[in-house]
């Protein structure tokens, strides 16, 4: 039972709704639903966009591992050529999308350009050390679009760092 306004006062009403209720309420409805759909549909596709580039950074860092493992490995002063130029894949068997670039090293800006080692020397006028460079190292996946750049220093040594220090 419903209850009408009229300029005499309240009525009771008892008659079917209004034209039209049927027809508003089932659009709310079906907004409601709509919405609730697309949340549900945005929710469980942001988390898989989230994952995929979790893999992609983890692939990328990977990556940029082996190129600095690649750096220790094959850095030489006196024999620049032998360090990797260009992209280098890190397995092209079982993942070819994964790849490192490592930039030619450079003496650091700051702080020492060799480091002594203590109690190297054998009572001599030298002074034994370790030289100090510093390069980039970029770890990549062309699969899922992500690349990391890591600053990498490293020493190479024993050097005599006599002259160095003059």
């Amino acid at each position: 039972m419903r209850l009408l306004h009229k300029k005499s006062g309240w009525k009771r009403w008892s008659g079917p709704p209004p034209a039209g209720f049927a027809l508003v309420a089932s659009i709310l409805a079906l907004f409601v639903l709509t919405a609730v759909g697309i949340l549900a549909f945005t929710m469980t596709t942001q988390d898989a966009r989230i994952s995929m580039r979790t893999v992609g950074e983890i692939k990328a860092l990977s990556a940029a591992e082996a190129g600095v493992h690649a750096l220790a490995q094959k850095y030489d002063p006196g024999n620049p050529a032998a360090l990797p130029t260009g992209p280098q894949q890190v397995d092209p068997n079982n993942d070819p999308a994964s790849r490192y670039t490592i930039t030619p090293p450079t003496s650091p800006t700051r702080g020492p350009a060799a480091l002594p080692y203590p109690g190297y020397s054998i009572g001599g006028a030298e002074i034994w050390g370790q030289t100090r460079h510093l390069a980039s190292v970029t770890g990549e996946n062309t699969r899922y679009n992500s690349n990391i750049q890591v600053q990498a220093g490293i020493g190479y040594g024993p050097v005599d760092i006599t002259t160095l220090y003059r």
